[in-house]
Protein backbone atom coordinates (compact mmCIF):
# COMPACT_ATOMS: atom_id res chain seq x y z
CA UNK A 1 0.00 0.00 0.00
CA UNK A 2 0.98 3.33 -0.64
CA UNK A 3 1.39 6.11 1.71
CA UNK A 4 0.22 9.80 2.17
CA UNK A 5 1.79 11.93 -0.21
CA UNK A 6 1.54 14.98 2.87
CA UNK A 7 2.12 13.11 6.44
CA UNK A 8 3.50 10.02 4.82
CA UNK A 9 0.88 7.76 7.34
CA UNK A 10 -0.42 4.53 5.99
CA UNK A 11 -3.51 5.00 6.92
CA UNK A 12 -5.40 5.91 3.01
CA UNK A 13 -8.79 5.19 2.78
CA UNK A 14 -10.96 5.55 -0.46
CA UNK A 15 -13.84 8.04 -0.62
CA UNK A 16 -17.04 6.06 -1.17
CA UNK A 17 -18.57 8.60 -3.66
CA UNK A 18 -15.38 10.20 -5.23
CA UNK A 19 -13.21 7.04 -5.50
CA UNK A 20 -10.15 9.59 -4.36
CA UNK A 21 -7.45 7.95 -2.42
CA UNK A 22 -7.29 9.65 0.84
CA UNK A 23 -5.45 9.69 3.90
CA UNK A 24 -7.64 9.26 7.33
CA UNK A 25 -4.62 10.80 9.69
CA UNK A 26 -4.23 14.55 7.84
CA UNK A 27 -7.53 14.28 5.47
CA UNK A 28 -5.32 15.16 2.55
CA UNK A 29 -6.57 13.58 -1.47
CA UNK A 30 -3.85 11.31 -2.85
CA UNK A 31 -2.86 11.12 -6.79
CA UNK A 32 -4.13 8.21 -8.84
CA UNK A 33 -0.60 6.64 -8.85
CA UNK A 34 -0.57 6.51 -4.67
CA UNK A 35 -2.50 3.39 -5.43
CA UNK A 36 -0.62 -0.06 -4.85
CA UNK A 37 -0.26 -1.35 -8.55
CA UNK A 38 -0.86 -4.64 -10.15
CA UNK A 39 -2.23 -5.93 -13.09
CA UNK A 40 -3.99 -8.51 -14.60
CA UNK A 41 -3.46 -10.87 -17.56
CA UNK A 42 -6.27 -12.91 -19.34
CA UNK A 43 -5.87 -15.63 -16.32
CA UNK A 44 -5.79 -13.01 -13.48
CA UNK A 45 -2.71 -11.08 -11.41
CA UNK A 46 0.14 -10.64 -13.10
CA UNK A 47 2.56 -7.72 -13.17
CA UNK A 48 2.69 -3.79 -12.99
CA UNK A 49 0.41 -2.60 -15.93
CA UNK A 50 -2.92 -2.74 -16.55
CA UNK A 51 -2.53 -4.44 -20.14
CA UNK A 52 -4.20 -8.07 -19.77
CA UNK A 53 -1.97 -9.78 -22.73
CA UNK A 54 -3.28 -13.33 -24.23
CA UNK A 55 -4.18 -16.68 -23.21
CA UNK A 56 -1.73 -17.85 -25.73
CA UNK A 57 -1.61 -18.49 -29.70
CA UNK A 58 -2.61 -21.66 -29.81
CA UNK A 59 -6.41 -21.53 -28.84
CA UNK A 60 -9.10 -21.88 -31.55
CA UNK A 61 -10.92 -19.12 -33.62
CA UNK A 62 -14.21 -20.58 -32.18
CA UNK A 63 -12.71 -20.12 -28.21
CA UNK A 64 -12.33 -16.94 -28.52
CA UNK A 65 -15.27 -15.64 -30.01
CA UNK A 66 -16.80 -17.85 -27.63
CA UNK A 67 -14.87 -15.94 -25.11
CA UNK A 68 -15.34 -12.79 -26.13
CA UNK A 69 -19.28 -13.24 -26.48
CA UNK A 70 -19.53 -14.16 -22.24
CA UNK A 71 -17.34 -10.69 -21.55
CA UNK A 72 -19.68 -8.85 -23.30
CA UNK A 73 -22.54 -10.47 -21.51
CA UNK A 74 -20.93 -9.82 -17.86
CA UNK A 75 -20.35 -6.06 -19.31
CA UNK A 76 -24.06 -5.90 -20.33
CA UNK A 77 -24.97 -7.17 -17.18
CA UNK A 78 -23.25 -4.98 -14.96
CA UNK A 79 -24.19 -2.14 -17.20
CA UNK A 80 -27.99 -3.01 -16.50
CA UNK A 81 -27.86 -2.85 -12.33
CA UNK A 82 -26.57 0.39 -12.66
CA UNK A 83 -29.25 1.32 -15.60
CA UNK A 84 -26.09 2.24 -17.58
CA UNK A 85 -27.28 0.35 -20.91
CA UNK A 86 -26.58 3.40 -22.79
CA UNK A 87 -22.97 3.15 -22.03
CA UNK A 88 -22.20 0.00 -23.38
CA UNK A 89 -20.13 0.68 -26.40
CA UNK A 90 -17.91 3.60 -24.34
CA UNK A 91 -17.42 0.79 -21.92
CA UNK A 92 -16.56 -1.61 -24.12
CA UNK A 93 -14.52 -0.09 -26.29
CA UNK A 94 -11.90 1.03 -23.25
CA UNK A 95 -11.97 -2.81 -22.15
CA UNK A 96 -10.95 -3.83 -25.60
CA UNK A 97 -7.99 -1.06 -25.69
CA UNK A 98 -7.06 -2.04 -22.09
CA UNK A 99 -6.96 -6.24 -22.71
CA UNK A 100 -5.91 -5.41 -26.67
CA UNK A 101 -8.88 -7.27 -27.13
CA UNK A 102 -8.80 -10.16 -25.13
CA UNK A 103 -11.01 -9.49 -22.72
CA UNK A 104 -11.47 -12.01 -19.70
CA UNK A 105 -13.40 -13.97 -17.16
CA UNK A 106 -13.35 -14.16 -13.56
CA UNK A 107 -14.15 -11.71 -10.27
CA UNK A 108 -10.84 -9.44 -11.31
CA UNK A 109 -12.50 -9.14 -15.05
CA UNK A 110 -15.89 -7.94 -13.23
CA UNK A 111 -13.62 -5.15 -11.30
CA UNK A 112 -11.80 -4.03 -14.36
CA UNK A 113 -15.33 -3.74 -16.38
CA UNK A 114 -16.62 -1.76 -12.39
CA UNK A 115 -13.79 0.89 -12.96
CA UNK A 116 -14.29 1.10 -16.90
CA UNK A 117 -18.03 2.09 -16.20
CA UNK A 118 -16.94 4.28 -13.20
CA UNK A 119 -14.29 6.23 -15.42
CA UNK A 120 -16.72 6.56 -18.68
CA UNK A 121 -19.08 8.26 -16.16
CA UNK A 122 -16.06 10.71 -14.35
CA UNK A 123 -14.70 11.46 -18.40
CA UNK A 124 -18.89 12.51 -18.73
CA UNK A 125 -19.19 14.44 -15.53
CA UNK A 126 -21.70 12.16 -14.18
CA UNK A 127 -21.87 11.55 -10.82
CA UNK A 128 -21.87 7.70 -10.12
CA UNK A 129 -20.45 6.90 -6.67
CA UNK A 130 -18.23 4.40 -6.24
CA UNK A 131 -20.40 2.51 -3.84
CA UNK A 132 -22.97 1.89 -6.15
CA UNK A 133 -20.03 0.39 -8.59
CA UNK A 134 -19.15 -1.64 -5.57
CA UNK A 135 -22.74 -3.63 -5.11
CA UNK A 136 -22.93 -3.99 -8.48
CA UNK A 137 -20.31 -6.11 -8.89
CA UNK A 138 -19.78 -7.59 -5.59
CA UNK A 139 -16.50 -5.85 -4.47
CA UNK A 140 -14.89 -4.23 -1.93
CA UNK A 141 -13.94 -0.24 -2.36
CA UNK A 142 -10.16 -0.61 -2.02
CA UNK A 143 -10.17 -2.92 -4.74
CA UNK A 144 -12.48 -1.08 -6.89
CA UNK A 145 -10.19 2.16 -6.23
CA UNK A 146 -7.12 0.84 -7.14
CA UNK A 147 -8.61 -0.75 -10.51
CA UNK A 148 -9.98 2.66 -11.55
CA UNK A 149 -6.08 4.01 -10.61
CA UNK A 150 -4.19 1.56 -12.91
CA UNK A 151 -6.83 2.61 -15.75
CA UNK A 152 -6.72 5.99 -15.06
CA UNK A 153 -3.05 5.46 -15.96
CA UNK A 154 -3.22 3.31 -18.47
CA UNK A 155 -5.06 5.17 -20.41
CA UNK A 156 -3.05 8.36 -19.79
CA UNK A 157 -6.27 10.17 -18.43
CA UNK A 158 -6.99 13.50 -16.95
CA UNK A 159 -10.26 13.10 -15.53
CA UNK A 160 -12.52 16.00 -14.58
CA UNK A 161 -12.73 17.73 -11.12
CA UNK A 162 -15.94 15.73 -9.01
CA UNK A 163 -18.58 17.61 -9.46
CA UNK A 164 -19.78 18.61 -6.25
CA UNK A 165 -22.60 20.83 -7.31
CA UNK A 166 -24.06 17.73 -8.92
CA UNK A 167 -23.50 15.34 -5.64
CA UNK A 168 -25.47 18.21 -4.00
CA UNK A 169 -28.60 17.48 -6.07
CA UNK A 170 -28.38 14.47 -5.65
CA UNK A 171 -28.09 13.76 -2.32
CA UNK A 172 -30.95 16.58 -1.89
CA UNK A 173 -33.15 14.77 -3.87
CA UNK A 174 -32.76 11.70 -2.29
CA UNK A 175 -32.93 12.96 1.15
CA UNK A 176 -36.45 15.04 0.08
CA UNK A 177 -37.77 11.62 -1.06
CA UNK A 178 -37.16 10.00 1.75
CA UNK A 179 -38.87 11.99 4.38
CA UNK A 180 -41.96 11.28 5.84
CA UNK A 181 -43.58 14.66 5.29
CA UNK A 182 -42.42 15.57 1.97
CA UNK A 183 -40.81 18.95 1.14
CA UNK A 184 -43.10 21.14 -1.22
CA UNK A 185 -41.46 21.62 -4.15
CA UNK A 186 -41.34 25.67 -4.20
CA UNK A 187 -39.28 25.35 -1.09
CA UNK A 188 -37.42 22.64 -2.31
CA UNK A 189 -36.36 24.71 -5.49
CA UNK A 190 -35.20 27.35 -2.81
CA UNK A 191 -32.95 25.11 -1.24
CA UNK A 192 -31.79 23.94 -3.88
CA UNK A 193 -30.39 27.64 -5.22
CA UNK A 194 -29.47 28.40 -1.92
CA UNK A 195 -26.85 25.44 -1.65
CA UNK A 196 -25.85 25.58 -4.81
CA UNK A 197 -24.89 29.47 -4.22
CA UNK A 198 -23.18 28.29 -0.98
CA UNK A 199 -21.24 25.39 -2.53
CA UNK A 200 -19.99 28.48 -5.16
CA UNK A 201 -18.92 30.46 -2.61
CA UNK A 202 -17.32 27.69 -0.66
CA UNK A 203 -15.42 26.54 -4.07
CA UNK A 204 -14.59 30.45 -4.44
CA UNK A 205 -12.89 30.59 -0.67
CA UNK A 206 -10.85 27.47 -0.95
CA UNK A 207 -12.92 25.53 1.28
CA UNK A 208 -13.33 22.44 -0.55
CA UNK A 209 -9.89 22.63 -2.44
CA UNK A 210 -7.89 19.04 -1.73
CA UNK A 211 -10.34 17.91 0.51
CA UNK A 212 -13.28 14.95 0.65
CA UNK A 213 -16.61 16.80 -1.43
CA UNK A 214 -19.33 14.91 0.28
CA UNK A 215 -18.31 16.29 3.86
CA UNK A 216 -18.87 20.11 2.60
CA UNK A 217 -22.52 18.62 0.81
CA UNK A 218 -23.42 17.60 4.05
CA UNK A 219 -22.53 20.75 5.84
CA UNK A 220 -24.30 22.86 3.37
CA UNK A 221 -27.88 20.88 3.73
CA UNK A 222 -27.33 20.90 7.40
CA UNK A 223 -26.90 24.76 6.74
CA UNK A 224 -29.40 24.96 4.15
CA UNK A 225 -32.48 23.12 6.39
CA UNK A 226 -31.79 25.34 9.43
CA UNK A 227 -31.79 28.46 7.09
CA UNK A 228 -35.82 27.09 6.31
CA UNK A 229 -36.33 25.77 9.41
CA UNK A 230 -36.59 22.31 8.19
CA UNK A 231 -35.52 19.21 10.63
CA UNK A 232 -32.20 17.57 9.65
CA UNK A 233 -29.72 15.37 11.76
CA UNK A 234 -25.87 15.99 10.54
CA UNK A 235 -25.34 12.78 12.28
CA UNK A 236 -27.95 10.73 10.15
CA UNK A 237 -27.25 12.47 7.36
CA UNK A 238 -23.25 11.80 7.61
CA UNK A 239 -24.42 8.20 8.44
CA UNK A 240 -25.99 7.64 5.50
CA UNK A 241 -23.72 9.26 2.99
CA UNK A 242 -20.62 7.31 4.60
CA UNK A 243 -18.69 10.00 6.17
CA UNK A 244 -17.56 11.07 9.62
CA UNK A 245 -19.49 12.83 11.23
CA UNK A 246 -16.40 14.87 12.54
CA UNK A 247 -15.52 15.90 9.42
CA UNK A 248 -19.12 16.99 8.90
CA UNK A 249 -19.05 19.36 11.73
CA UNK A 250 -15.47 20.88 11.26
CA UNK A 251 -16.79 21.39 7.31
CA UNK A 252 -19.69 23.01 8.90
CA UNK A 253 -18.17 25.25 10.84
CA UNK A 254 -15.91 26.27 8.51
CA UNK A 255 -19.02 27.43 6.40
CA UNK A 256 -19.89 29.67 9.49
CA UNK A 257 -17.18 31.20 9.96
CA UNK A 258 -16.61 32.50 5.89
CA UNK A 259 -20.41 33.37 5.91
CA UNK A 260 -19.46 35.73 9.27
CA UNK A 261 -16.50 36.88 7.89
CA UNK A 262 -17.99 38.07 5.05
CA UNK A 263 -20.73 39.73 6.64
CA UNK A 264 -18.08 41.65 8.34
CA UNK A 265 -16.82 43.01 5.25
CA UNK A 266 -19.58 43.74 3.21
CA UNK A 267 -22.75 44.99 5.46
CA UNK A 268 -23.18 47.98 7.47
CA UNK A 269 -23.64 45.94 10.38
CA UNK A 270 -21.14 43.73 10.09
CA UNK A 271 -19.31 44.00 13.34
CA UNK A 272 -22.37 42.47 15.53
CA UNK A 273 -22.59 39.17 12.97
CA UNK A 274 -21.51 35.96 14.28
CA UNK A 275 -21.52 32.42 14.53
CA UNK A 276 -24.61 32.38 16.95
CA UNK A 277 -26.83 35.14 14.69
CA UNK A 278 -25.29 34.34 11.28
CA UNK A 279 -28.55 32.63 10.07
CA UNK A 280 -30.69 35.99 10.87
CA UNK A 281 -28.14 37.27 8.76
CA UNK A 282 -27.95 35.02 6.19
Amino acid sequence: MGSCKSCKSTSLIVDSVTGNLECSSCGVVQDFNNFEQQTFNADGPVDTNVRLGSSGSGYDYSYRETKIYQAQNIITDILSRLDLQQRFDEVNNMIKIITEEEYGSGNWFNVLVGACVYVVMRKANKLLPLTSVCDSIGCDIYELGRMVSRVVDHLDLKLPDFDIVGLFNRVFKEWVSGRNNNIGKDLSGKMVKQGIFLLQCMIKWYVTTGRRPVPAVVAVMVFVCELNDVEISIDDLAGQLNVAVATCKLRYKELLKCLVDVARANLPWGDDVNVKNIMINA
